[in-house]
């Protein structure tokens, strides 16, 4: 990556999960905003120019399959612009919403490893479509 300073949102309600993504984001020289639920991490992309969302495709209030309908509809540059994480890969839904959108995604529990991989390769597909 460059010298550039890059902006992730993360929408996660889990206390556990939102400390090893700030640690690790942090550590890879990233600015993380985190957000409790969709309503609030579509609140912030309102306000706000994130270079990645990292969504839970489960969190209360609005969940990461709704907010990913909004900013598509509303700021379809940033909707390409996510990475889902889900403990329900199972789930038949789960599983045919992700296929559907076509975005990667990090199957929970992952590693900070797994994290910094997914991150460090969807910047780098996202400068070659650029």
């Amino acid at each position: 990556m460059t010298d550039k300073k890059y902006r992730v949102l993360g929408v996660e309600d889990e206390p556990s999960i939102c400390q090893v993504c700030l640690r690790t984001l942090e550590g890879m020289g990233l600015d993380v905003t985190i957000a409790i639920n969709g309503q609030i991490g579509q609140s912030l992309i309102q306000r706000d120019t994130f270079d990645l969302c990292l969504v839970d495709i489960r969190t209360p209030v609005m969940n990461g399959k709704n907010l990913y309908a909004y900013v598509l509809n509303h700021y379809p540059n940033i909707a390409k612009r996510i990475i889902f994480t889900t403990g329900d890969l199972l789930d038949e839904t789960t599983r045919g919403f992700l296929d559907a959108t076509g975005q990667p995604f990090l199957p929970k529990p992952f590693t900070p490893n797994d994290l910094k991989t997914i991150i460090t390769e969807t910047f780098q597909k996202l400068g070659e479509q650029n």
